[in-house]
């Protein structure tokens, strides 16, 4: 297939533009924003969503997200006299319609403002839609590339952890405190100097959220009471493309992962999911082929085996190559190793 032809088919950053935004008006208390976002308020059957932004004549001018009533939560306030006006995130980082060009550019916005809601205007300044890494993850879905990478890779090993017997309210003040999304429930055991930690369960932002909305007081309950459980632990062995489907199966933003008995503890959330999309990270994935084409051929494999291994390779190089174009753009830097690997590509394809 050309690359014509793939740019075709292939779907746009603009496609993770999710229209279905909750809005909420500026004067409305923090605990009708806890409640639509746990779906208790509005039309039957509404889905939980992560924030609520605030409009003013069609203009993003705030946003209040599940971290915010997380670190609300940890100061003890009492949230049903507090108006949404103070204490949301104001302005709000937003995107020209016109600017989606690329997804560096949301990806850039990200990591730079540490955001992971990033609301998209046309150029009459009115909302078009929302883009969060959950909306990018679903277009950006090249199974093969998932496929060829593990979880080790994207990790990350700064994980907090608790014991089950923790209070829920001093555990949403140590979230609020690292500005994290979640904390490990685990039994810790310590043997001969070394620190076992053994994963039984999880609470998210999302649960505080949901535990704000059930106006539970979060003094009297532990994390045994709250948690998530049983936890689906990943190995840092497993591929992404596993992560990836046990996310949307189970319906989570995040796994565990453990290893070595104990020894090692990480997280995978969608967001680090995004991080294969990084140029360089697939440029390194093709210089892999090109090994793995070059053992090929020195291989005295059985000749039937040889076409299964091309057909495998040549459907991740248009696994590749659709990624690849979905990623044009960014800066100097990004298009120049961009258009070495699509150059790459075409030389490995030949060799097939």
């Amino acid at each position: 297939m050309d690359p014509e032809s793939l740019q075709s088919v292939t779907p746009t950053v603009a496609d993770a533009v999710d229209a279905a935004v909750l809005t909420i008006a500026a004067d409305a208390s923090v605990v009708e924003a806890i409640a639509a976002m746990s779906g208790l308020a509005g039309p039957v059957g509404q889905p939980r969503t992560s924030y609520v932004l605030i409009l003013s004549q069609g203009y993003p001018i705030g946003i209040l997200t599940e971290r915010d009533i997380v670190r609300l939560t940890a100061t003890g306030a009492n949230l049903s006299d507090v108006s949404v006006q103070r204490v949301m995130t104001s302005p709000v980082h937003v995107l020209k319609e016109s600017a989606l060009q690329d997804i560096f550019a949301v990806l850039f916005l990200f990591r730079r403002y540490r955001i992971r809601h990033l609301p998209i205007v046309n150029d009459a300044d009115e909302l078009v839609g929302m883009v969060t890494p959950g909306s990018i993850r679903q277009v950006l879905r090249p199974a093969n590339l998932l496929k060829l990478r593990r979880v080790s890779d994207v990790m990350s090993k700064d994980v907090l952890h608790t014991r089950r017997t923790t209070p829920v309210l001093s555990l949403a003040q140590r979230m609020a405190i690292n500005r994290v999304s979640c904390m490990v429930i685990a039994d810790v055991d310590s043997e001969q100097g070394l620190e076992a930690v053994t994963p039984v369960g999880i609470v998210t932002e999302r649960d505080i959220v949901q535990l704000r909305s059930m106006q539970l007081d979060l003094k009297s309950l532990v994390a045994q009471d709250v948690m998530s459980t049983p936890l689906f632990l990943l190995s840092p062995q497993d591929s992404l493309w596993d992560a990836h489907r046990e996310m949307q199966h189970r319906r989570v933003r995040r796994l565990v992962v453990s290893w070595n008995w104990g020894q090692g503890l990480g997280i995978v959330t969608q967001t680090s999911l995004l991080k294969i999309f990084d140029p360089i990270e697939m440029y390194g994935i093709i210089e892999s082929m090109q090994a793995t084409i070059h053992q090929l051929k020195a291989e005295p494999a059985a000749p039937q085996s040889k076409p299964a291994k091309s057909d495998q390779l040549g459907e991740l190089l248009l696994d590749l190559e659709a990624s690849l174009l979905q990623l044009s753009g960014g800066t100097a830097s990004q298009q120049q190793t961009l258009t070495q690997a699509l150059d790459t590509l075409n030389k490995i394809r030949q060799q097939l």
